[in-house]
């Protein structure tokens, strides 16, 4: 099916229940809770992307946060992963704020719009391959809707991944060889599209100093210049 705004996509995101496995184990996780979120009323449903709408930056992200995005209801919403990535944004003018806690929090994205290639929380934060197939067709729409995107910024492998094979699927890049994911690569998708790589913003990385932040804002500063 193909949608004529965001806003229809999203609609149909928030009320997909494809995946059996996914299904169970957010809502499981929105009635158990974490304890120090006892109070809060989780979100527990497929996560629509968010942002501006015609925005030159898109955020790829692989998927929600059993108590972050799966409890809030907004990507990246409610995690130390958040509090990354808006940090940056707002370094870079992308965002209004540099924190996000809720749905009500005031925060605003100017000329950035953030989605993942997959919408629920998968246990152990590994989607299934199935399940990366059933979540696709969402990502394929939002490339096209986002008609203004110039800059894609892939955080992590699996989402990098995800993009490149949406790019084949609707024939914007062929590759003679699978691009190499690595912290900062430039890709050149076609005339003003790009696609950034960058270490996904996970406590395993940022607690490990695997990803720093002077290394991630790089990221940001690359595609800050792309856009001028």
């Amino acid at each position: 099916m193909e949608y004529k705004t965001i806003e229809q996509l999203n609609e149909t995101i928030v009320r997909c229940r494809a995946c059996p496995r996914l299904v169970v184990w957010r809502e499981s996780v929105a009635k158990i809770k974490r304890r120090q979120y006892a109070d809060f009323e989780y979100w527990g449903k497929a996560v629509p992307g968010f942002g501006n709408q015609n925005a030159r930056l898109l955020i790829v992200g692989l998927a929600p946060a059993a108590h972050g995005a799966n409890r809030t209801g907004r990507m990246f919403t409610g995690d130390r992963s958040g509090d990354w990535l808006y940090n940056a944004l707002c370094t870079f003018g992308f965002a209004n704020q540099p924190l996000s806690t809720g749905r009500d929090d005031g925060l605003e994205l100017q000329d950035c719009y953030i989605t993942a290639a997959v919408r629920c929380a998968p246990p152990a934060n590994k989607p299934s391959g199935d399940e990366f197939e059933h979540c696709r067709p969402y990502l394929l729409q939002e490339l096209q809707l986002l008609e203004n995107v110039r800059v894609i910024i892939a955080l992590g492998k699996i989402a990098f991944d995800s993009v490149i094979s949406c790019l084949k699927i609707l024939g914007w890049k062929e590759f003679s060889k699978k691009p190499q994911f690595k912290h900062g690569n430039k890709v050149k998708i076609k005339e003003n599209l790009y696609l950034l790589a960058s270490y996904h913003p996970s406590q395993q990385n940022t607690f490990t100093g695997k990803l720093t932040r002077r290394m991630f804002l790089s990221v940001f500063k690359k595609a800050k210049t792309l856009l001028i």
